[in-house]
């Protein structure tokens, strides 16, 4: 594991981040703006008796674009959240599917930052992209304010 995903803003969102928990996703740091996110299709993601619901994908995609937003921006201490994203489906995310989305780092200004992300099933075919603007501000307006995420 690379010296990124040790980072305490980084320990500090994983300690806190419920919803990613209950939703059973998982993540590893590459590099900068590129986070890679699994994801394993349960019952209790479905909509239907097939197929998951397309807000656990789209909840897959924020995840990735936001840990790679976060990932380019944790070395100023700075925090981000999504401003809009869009998603286009392709195709179902089905049960016991395992789900692999990556990040990609577009462009990176002062605040915003602009990412795409890919999720795709264990047979490598496209579920989902989204693309994202984010935006980067002060670790404490996120509530990150513990000894183990100062500078």
């Amino acid at each position: 594991m690379n010296e990124i995903n040790q980072h305490p803003l980084i320990q500090a969102y994983i300690q806190q981040n419920s919803f990613g928990g209950t939703l059973g996703m998982d993540f590893t740091i590459l590099e900068e703006g590129i986070v890679v996110y699994q994801l394993t299709i349960e019952q209790k993601h479905l909509a239907t008796p097939k197929a998951a619901h397309g807000g656990v994908i789209s909840a897959l995609l924020d995840a990735t674009v936001g840990v790679g937003a976060l990932s380019a921006v944790l070395h100023r201490w700075k925090s981000c959240s999504t401003v809009e994203m869009k998603v286009t489906f392709f195709a179902p995310a089905l049960l016991n599917d395992h789900l692999t989305a990556k990040s990609t780092l577009i462009k990176k200004g002062n605040r915003l930052l602009f990412l795409e992300a890919d999720v795709v099933n264990q047979n490598k075919e496209l579920i989902a992209k989204a693309s994202a603007t984010l935006n980067a501000y002060p670790k404490e307006k996120a509530g990150y304010v513990s000894a183990e995420a100062e500078n």
